[in-house]
């Protein structure tokens, strides 16, 4: 795995990981736009970690920290690279940057019907909460 490179996205990333989640991510989010990954990038330079091998990219994760919690969102991997460890790098990486920022417990979305995502997470040590629900609005 040592042909494998985890780095934070820079701005001239960004219609390249919004290509590669039409492939490699299970569903869409209101924010799935330049705007929306733009604003992130801008606000947490940090926050969007790539993994890529042989300079292509293979895989995405969004560490989000608020100052009080841990989100992660977005985590793919490029169908030919799963199971060739790089959701465990990219897991990995997300929590060295919260325990770096001073977070204590790491929450994922994922979506309820993605069997293949479930596995995964649990294989990362993460279990469901299934006392709490995601209440949303759209905003605008």
């Amino acid at each position: 795995m040592s042909d494998l490179r985890i780095r934070a996205a820079t701005p001239d990333d960004l219609d390249t990981v919004l290509a590669f989640w039409k492939t490699a991510a299970e569903g869409t989010s209101i924010s799935d736009d330049r705007a929306g990954v733009e604003r992130l990038v801008e606000r947490d330079a940090e926050a969007l970690i790539l993994a890529e091998r042989d300079g292509e990219l293979v895989g995405t994760v969004i560490a989000g920290f608020d100052g009080w919690r841990c989100h992660l969102y977005r985590l793919a991997v490029r169908p030919d690279q799963r199971r060739r460890g790089v959701g465990t790098a990219l897991l990995a990486a997300a929590e060295e940057r919260f325990v770096r920022l001073g977070g204590r417990r790491g929450d994922a979305m994922v979506l309820t019907d993605n069997e293949r995502a479930h596995h995964a997470w649990r294989a990362a040590g993460y279990a469901p909460e299934e006392h709490w629900r995601r209440w949303v609005k759209p905003l605008g």
